[in-house]
């Protein structure tokens, strides 16, 4: 993982180049963490990244990997903790809230809702720490 990182932060897809991204930075970052890294430049750098590249509302019906990158985001900050995982949940929360359903579903016209609607729900529910995924 450490040779996707790009001088920004981010992670690209492969080792043989590329841009960083919110959903890729989000995953590389969890699976640091589950590989027990926890600290050190490669997590701070990658969490700089999502931090300065939050998705922007207009992302909601335009990116194919909105929930993705939600969900990953999630994740990552859920493990960094403190004040990084506050400010990310109070803002996930409030704009999943308002996004969901009338059906309880979340839209995703890239995938499909049943996708979303659970990458939503388990982003949401990160608090309860019920997945053992989450635990460090």
């Amino acid at each position: 993982l450490s040779k996707c990182q790009n001088p920004d932060g981010g992670f690209m897809y492969t080792h043989q180049g590329g841009e960083s991204a919110f959903p890729r930075t989000g995953a590389a970052l969890v699976g640091l963490f589950n590989c027990g890294i926890y600290e050190g430049d490669l997590v701070e750098r990658g969490l700089a990244f999502l931090d300065e590249n939050w998705p922007e509302e207009s992302d909601y019906s335009s990116s194919p990997h909105y929930f993705y990158g939600i969900y990953y985001a999630s994740h990552a900050y859920w493990q960094a903790g403190g004040e990084r995982w506050s400010r990310w949940y109070k803002s996930i929360r409030d704009l999943l809230t308002d996004r969901q359903e009338s059906d309880g579903n979340w839209r995703d016209e890239h995938v499909c809702n049943e996708y979303s609607t659970a990458m939503a729900c388990l982003s949401l529910q990160m608090p309860n720490n019920h997945l053992p995924i989450l635990r460090r």
